[in-house]
């Protein structure tokens, strides 16, 4: 069981999560909320991300990207814990769970579900996976962005609302950002690994500095979108909320700079308690006005 765990990866988990609550939270404003579908989606968004664990695992296994020097968490395929073979069954055990799940949103909310649920199991697949992995070709960046920010917020939306706005586009551009920078800072603290293994990373590709820059950027974006969602009115002053959270991101940027190696680990826990923290703010903001008028 512990090994599952390990597979699991339960501090990727917020990245997942973050997503669904912008997504509901947007709903309940518009007044579109279905608690049901809501955690419905939950339920899918968990899913996906643990099978995207598990196919980086057993896929950076079969190319040789996991070695023993690795200074990331420990790869269960790698280190022996698990078989190839256990770790693909579940896998696809866990899509399959996904696409179960899949089918009762389908019947809420018609064909783009299901062409959303598809390209998001090919996405996880093909992040490690396949001829042309996209996380080897300094991509993975890039699809972190998409699946995580728009596709995950807005879809999250759509299942509820039948229809998309464009102030929840807006809005999912934060959460992308900020679940990128997980990916970010994972992929600064193995540049000398994934180079080694011909793992053409977007950090490989920029190199310490550019990718250290690119990790601060993501944050502070971050920080701006909702400052001009409510500018343009899409929000109200209550998303300000988010600025708690603000010396917190100055700290990890401070680590990004300082920090080297297996000492990131502690920064790439804490960007994702980050993304945590800022949904949850984010989406209170967004919530607490409607509480008010009714």
């Amino acid at each position: 069981m512990n090994a599952w765990i390990l597979a699991v990866r339960p501090k990727t988990l917020p990245a997942a999560i973050s997503p669904v609550i912008v997504g509901s939270a947007l709903a309940f404003k518009y007044g579109v909320l279905n608690l049901t579908v809501a955690i419905a989606a939950l339920f899918v968004a968990l899913f996906l991300q643990i099978g995207a664990n598990l196919a980086n695992d057993v896929f950076d296994f079969y190319k040789g990207a996991d070695i023993s020097e690795r200074l990331g968490p420990v790869r269960v395929t790698q280190a022996g814990l698990l078989s190839p073979k256990e770790v693909l069954a579940g896998m696809w055990v866990t899509f399959a769970s996904a696409g179960v799940i899949g089918f009762f949103l389908f019947f809420q909310a018609g064909w783009p579900v299901l062409v959303i649920g598809l390209l998001s199991i090919a996405a996880a697949i093909a992040y490690t996976g396949g001829p042309f992995p996209l996380g080897y070709y300094g991509l993975g960046d890039l699809t972190v962005f998409i699946f995580f920010g728009p596709v995950a917020v807005c879809g999250t939306y759509f299942i509820q609302a039948y229809r998309l706005d464009f102030p929840v586009f807006i809005a999912s551009i934060p959460i992308g950002l900020l679940i990128t920078a997980i990916l970010v800072v994972n992929n600064l603290r193995d540049i000398e690994t994934d180079e080694a293994a011909g793992k053409k990373t977007l950090a490989v590709m920029l190199g310490v500095r550019s990718t250290r820059y690119e990790y601060m950027i993501c944050l502070l974006l971050s920080f701006v979108i909702p400052i001009f969602m409510l500018l343009f009115g899409y929000v109200s002053v209550l998303v300000v909320l988010v600025m708690l959270v603000l010396p917190f991101a100055f700290s990890l940027i401070r680590s990004v700079w300082q920090d080297i190696g297996r000492a990131l680990n502690k920064t790439l826990a804490g960007t994702g308690q980050l993304v945590l923290l800022f949904s949850l703010l984010f989406s209170v903001g967004i919530i607490i006005p409607i509480l008010i008028v009714f």
